[in-house]
């Protein structure tokens, strides 16, 4: 049995041998609180795809967590995310049309332009810090774009949303809790100067997304939802390619072989950018709650649980992927789950993989002798896989 709220402290650093165990001995692995943990691929896609027994709405989760008048039960039940139709349906709606292969094409300059500029401030450093200077910082640059943020007012973005994506672990001390609500109500008040201004003086909704936002047909989203599925969308597009980037970059380190073919063969970025998702996904857990009582793999499951869905064991199942533990830069098909499935599949894919695709790409053709050196810090999160520091010699 593996509890999230007490796991092994080499859980943080490797925590596939545990998902591998509980894969193969225990795929429904029942949780002192009543929630369950689930690891297999094929149970995962199916809840997944099964939107009318398993729900998103955490309410009644998040409740006892948070506590129902907090400002992280407020942006938690609120957001696209932990949201089931209609609220679900009203939000993705209103992002779509942002979300198009033209508007991503009409994205594309502006983001190798950012790359290459990051790439170029640190071409003369004999070590950085590849998080800090070069993973993190790109994310946010494009989420400020694509939400037109100023430049710079952008500095406190990334400790916001560090706070607050991390009052999901299952685990939460009262300093975790108050940083939480404090980034909440903090970034709410400084989206809600931007939104007035930006109502009185809209953008173009065909690039702006919180003009579009605002200015939805029907005025479909209330203050509260238009502010919180703004910070959903930072929260989002930041942790998760932040951590598409460096873990992948930590993985080009660990498997020079595979560096070497993609310096050889540019052409696989693209189909390595989706393994590198699968083997180190930068989301590791998703959550349902069930409708009705029911048995999956043999386990009866009651009305109402709270299921915690193991992203990170289901992506290296072998009932699915052969080799489930190697980097393979061609693998197809590549049936990962690290942007979900069904109809909550991450409405932001096409970006992160065109974000993970330059970023990683242009990287390699500017430093592909680089190493990772000592003093890597990974966060120690449950939900979230990636590291704090990654220190590296580019030459």
């Amino acid at each position: 049995m593996l509890d999230l709220t007490a796991l092994p402290d080499n859980f943080y650093d490797n925590p596939y041998p545990h998902y591998a165990e509980l894969r193969d001995n225990m795929p429904i692995c029942p949780q002192p609180d009543g929630s369950f943990l689930l690891s297999r691929h094929a149970d995962l896609d199916m809840i997944y795809r099964d939107t009318t027994r398993f729900i998103s709405d955490k309410k009644a989760v998040f409740a006892p967590k948070y506590g129902d008048s907090s400002p992280l039960y407020e942006h938690h039940t609120t957001s696209l995310v932990f949201n089931d139709p209609p609220l679900h349906s009203r939000v993705r709606r209103a992002l779509t049309g942002a979300m198009t292969p033209r508007a991503m094409a009409r994205m594309e300059p502006d983001l190798t332009a950012l790359v290459d500029s990051l790439l170029e401030a640190s071409a003369n450093s004999e070590e950085v810090d590849l998080i800090e200077t070069f993973a993190g910082a790109i994310p946010v640059e494009v989420i400020g774009n694509l939400l037109d943020i100023p430049r710079q007012q952008r500095g406190p973005l990334r400790d916001w949303s560090l706070a607050i994506l991390g009052a999901l672990e299952p685990k939460l001390s009262e300093e975790q809790l108050a940083a939480g609500n404090r980034a909440v109500e903090e970034f709410k008040a400084f989206l809600a100067c931007i939104v007035a201004d930006r109502t009185q003086h809209p953008g173009d909704p065909e690039t702006d997304v919180l003009t579009r936002l605002i200015q939805a047909e029907g005025g479909i989203l209330s203050e509260v939802e238009l502010l919180q599925n703004c910070i959903f969308i930072l929260n989002a597009g930041h942790e998760t390619t932040t951590n598409l980037i460096g873990n992948a970059l930590w993985l080009l380190d660990q498997h020079r072989d595979v560096r070497n073919r993609l310096l050889a063969e540019p052409r696989l970025i693209s189909t390595a950018i989706d393994e590198f998702l699968r083997l180190e996904s930068p989301n590791q857990f998703g959550n349902r709650l069930t409708t009705e009582s029911i048995e999956i793999s043999g386990v009866r499951i009651p009305k109402g649980a709270d299921l915690h869905l193991c992203i990170g064991a289901a992506n290296r199942d072998r009932a699915t992927f052969h080799h489930p533990d190697q980097l393979l830069p061609d693998r197809h098909p590549n049936r990962h789950l690290a942007f979900a499935a069904g109809p909550h599949t991450c409405i932001g894919l096409t970006l992160a993989r065109m974000e993970g695709r330059i970023a990683i790409g242009h990287f390699l053709k500017r430093h592909p002798d680089y190493v990772i050196t000592e003093n890597v810090e990974r966060s120690r999160r449950v939900r979230f896989r990636g590291f704090t520091k990654l220190p590296a010699r580019l030459s």
